[in-house]
């Protein structure tokens, strides 16, 4: 009986530290449908998922959120291993699945809800995403300034169901400034 109770609790343990080395960080480029696949190709995200942040009604539909009243981005959350990806690596890989110098949505994609934001849960978060934010400004990579919206978190609100995994389900994918740089074109 010893040897069971001490069994579970390291297993108990493992679990809790399994869950602590979970971080997130929350992202809006556009469609989220555009960026999902986008992050879960980087190695140490564990998962994304689809949803609405930054504006005042609470749980939004799509519908909602796509009549430009509710105040809310299309943004992914994205849960990562910190110990095998930073935030910083994130901010990094974001600036690159999009185009981050469009005022007012992504390509065909345009409304208050398709704007580039960077959503930090932290003070040290907001930081990282505001350096780097200097850094790609000043470093000639895009030809205009970069309007990305850096914005606290509040509430992350999930996206129904038929929106997650969409290219898994779907086969339908947003050719990014990355994929095309990943492929050399």
């Amino acid at each position: 009986m010893r040897y069971f109770i001490f069994i579970m609790i390291m297993m108990m343990g493992w679990s809790a530290m399994a869950q602590e080395q979970s971080s997130f960080a929350v992202f809006g480029a556009g469609c989220f449908w555009c960026v999902e696949s986008e992050f879960q190709a980087i190695d140490g995200v564990r998962a994304v998922e689809s949803g609405y942040a930054g504006g005042t009604t609470h749980n939004p539909t799509y519908e909602e959120v796509c009549n430009k009243n509710t105040g809310h981005f299309e943004v992914v959350r994205v849960e990562y291993d910190a110990a095998k990806v930073s935030y910083a690596q994130l901010v990094d890989a974001f600036w690159m699945m999009h185009n981050p110098t469009q005022k007012d949505g992504q390509g065909v994609d345009i409304g208050p809800q398709y704007r580039s934001v960077i959503m930090p849960a932290t003070e040290e978060e907001r930081q990282i995403a505001e350096a780097s934010k200097e850094r790609v400004n000043t470093s000639g990579v895009f030809s205009a300034p970069i309007a990305t919206i850096i914005q606290p978190l509040t509430v992350f609100y999930p996206a129904e169901d038929y929106h997650q995994d969409y290219y898994a389900k779907k086969g339908v994918y947003y050719e990014s400034v990355l994929t095309r740089k990943k492929s050399g074109l």
